[in-house]
């Protein structure tokens, strides 16, 4: 196999920045003259990728997000599989992102250009007929989970279960004193960790509800409760404290940190989460949480008659169970939310049921996943 290759990558939102810079890592170790390019984000270009476009482009957030936003997203679409035509990589590696790198991955391998899809888009939660489209755009899927690849053979799609990379990279155990002295956090009163997302969207569905919720624990439950909220970028910070604004919060005692999303967690006693990857974090820290997450109606109405499970946090998907609860739209209320918070962290034998669910969960990931991811690579490459 030639040194020099051309590697095209599409990320569309942090988790996929995440996976894209550690399979980066991975392949530029085995091919250390190839060239990488395409929509990532600072990960992406931190181990040495070329963004054509900043990968904030492409981030929606549901039906009516992504209906408002369709045609800047599908200019940049069109533009893309132009010059990638061109310019003809050798490989091309969509991750996640499935509605934007599906139709374009069908393109380029009609084009003779091989293709990767990196994240199984949740056919085993809605929309299973997807499989058929995956299986003509791509060839080969990366599966993260394990229940995902006898889907794929059932249906003769190479595919290969390649493990989430947090697992790799969060310890199998966290010492929660550790890392409040590292934070100079409280050690001795109830701590709570709130992930309200790190999307603007999600910011503006959800930063109110966050606020209104620690206000309750801290009135009805437990009054010298302290919360750190970790923040992705600037923008939701500036977000969040408008809304502390708004809220007018300045009675409550939130530290607020630029990341360090995992040390925040792991410095908690429960924790609040959005639903998405930061829930599978929160889980592999072996944290208790809630899980909460708000959208426009019309896309929890569509996406709510599609499902097939009873749950949409990962880690209940995962573990097959509710093994943590979860609220949604209008159950998604500061009242629910504190009083769930508030059993989970005075249920002691609760939290140890928690631990043991997400320690099996955690071996069960870990597989050295950017290590498998390139592999599969370089075999499309062969």
């Amino acid at each position: 196999m030639k040194d020099g290759l051309r590697i095209a990558l599409v990320a569309g939102e942090a988790s996929g920045d995440l996976l894209g810079a550690h399979l980066i890592a991975a392949l530029k170790a085995k091919l250390p003259a190839a060239q990488f390019y395409g929509i990532g984000g600072p990960r992406m270009e931190g181990q040495g990728m070329r963004c054509w476009w900043p990968m904030g482009e492409l981030s929606v957030m549901g039906y009516w997000d992504a209906l408002k936003n369709y045609r800047r997203i599908a200019g940049i679409r069109r533009q893309l599989k132009k010059r990638l035509q061109a310019e003809r990589p050798d490989i091309f590696i969509g991750i996640d992102a499935p509605d934007f790198n599906l139709g374009l991955e069908a393109r380029l391998k009609a084009a003779g250009i091989a293709t990767v899809h990196y994240v199984s888009p949740s056919i085993w939660a809605w929309r299973g007929g997807r499989i058929h489209k995956i299986g003509q755009a791509v060839d080969r899927v990366l599966a993260l989970f394990p229940m995902e690849p006898p889907l794929y053979q059932k249906e003769g799609i190479p595919v290969s279960y390649v493990g989430h990379p947090l697992a790799d990279s969060i310890p199998l155990t966290t010492d929660r004193l550790a890392v409040c002295d590292k934070l100079g956090l409280p050690k001795n009163v109830p701590l709570f960790a709130l992930l309200p997302g790190s999307r603007r969207g999600e910011l503006v569905a959800m930063a109110d509800n966050f606020i209104q919720t620690a206000r309750l624990i801290r009135e009805r439950y437990q009054p010298q409760a302290q919360f750190v909220v970790p923040l992705a970028t600037r923008e939701t910070r500036l977000q969040f404290e408008e809304a502390l604004y708004r809220q007018q919060a300045g009675d409550i005692p939130f530290r607020l940190l630029f990341g360090h999303a995992q040390d925040a967690v792991g410095a908690a006693h429960v924790t609040l989460v959005a639903s998405g990857t930061a829930s599978l974090e929160v889980a592999l820290i072996k944290r208790p949480m809630v899980i909460t997450y708000k959208i426009a109606k019309f896309s929890y109405w569509l996406m709510k008659r599609m499902a097939y499970l009873p749950y949409v946090g990962l880690p209940n998907i995962l573990c097959g169970r509710f093994v943590v609860p979860e609220f949604l739209q209008d159950a998604a209320s500061p009242e629910n939310l504190a009083e769930a918070l508030n059993q989970l962290f005075v249920d002691k034998d609760k939290a140890a049921e928690i631990e043991a669910a997400f320690t099996e969960l955690h071996l069960q990931l870990r597989q050295n996943t950017a290590e498998k991811a390139a592999q599969a690579v370089l075999e499309c490459l062969r």
